[in-house]
């Protein structure tokens, strides 16, 4: 089992939730982030002072899937978030030792 996590432009959330329905993901988790990498985020102008933004705000969802649809899941992200313009984000793969469905009490894979 993976955990993939992926940090993305606030406006693809749809288009990549969408995606991932689309090839039968059913569960995703979106949390509200702010960070920067080669953005470095911008200055902007209030009330006649400037300040500068250092984080930009993002999205980070979380999919927890079967080892056989990584590779099917990462490009259907990839493809929804992507826009061609420096600050689309990043792809974050990890392994999962255990998942429990606090409901029921299944385990494994069968709690995806």
């Amino acid at each position: 089992m993976k955990l993939v996590s992926a940090i993305i432009k606030p406006y693809k959330l749809d288009d990549v939730r969408e995606a991932l329905s689309e090839i039968g993901i059913q569960g995703v988790t979106s949390t509200e982030v702010k960070g920067f990498g080669r953005q470095k985020g911008h200055t902007e102008l209030y009330r006649g002072a400037e300040y500068v933004v250092d984080f930009l705000p993002k999205v980070k969802i979380e999919v927890a899937i079967q080892e056989s649809m990584l590779d099917q899941v990462l490009e259907t992200i990839a493809n929804a978030a992507r826009t061609g313009k420096i600050g689309d984000g990043k792809i974050f793969v990890q392994s999962l030792e255990q998942v429990i469905r606090i409901r029921t009490g299944e385990t494994g894979a069968d709690a995806i």
